[in-house]
């Protein structure tokens, strides 16, 4: 039985597309800045590699909490 929900197609992609461009932002700063906190510090491979990690992470939870907050302005489905 349909409960004649439909998705928003136009909301869906405007905020995909955001988010890509937000993440590709913040994915890039996030690794910047563990390459340069890590050359600051002059440490080795393996801590560069964690404070990427770290800020990779940060990032990534970054993006999820902006589709989140997208979703609830910009509404994925109707009815």
């Amino acid at each position: 039985m349909s409960t004649g929900r439909r998705i928003r197609w136009d909301n869906v992609s405007t905020v995909i597309s955001a988010a890509i461009l937000l993440g590709a932002e913040l994915i890039g700063a996030g690794l910047a800045a563990g390459w340069a906190i890590a050359a600051l510090f002059d440490a080795s491979l393996a801590w560069e590699l964690a404070f990427e990690g770290v800020f990779a992470l940060l990032a990534l939870y970054g993006v999820y909490r902006f589709v989140m907050k997208a979703k609830s302005v910009e509404p994925f489905v109707e009815g």
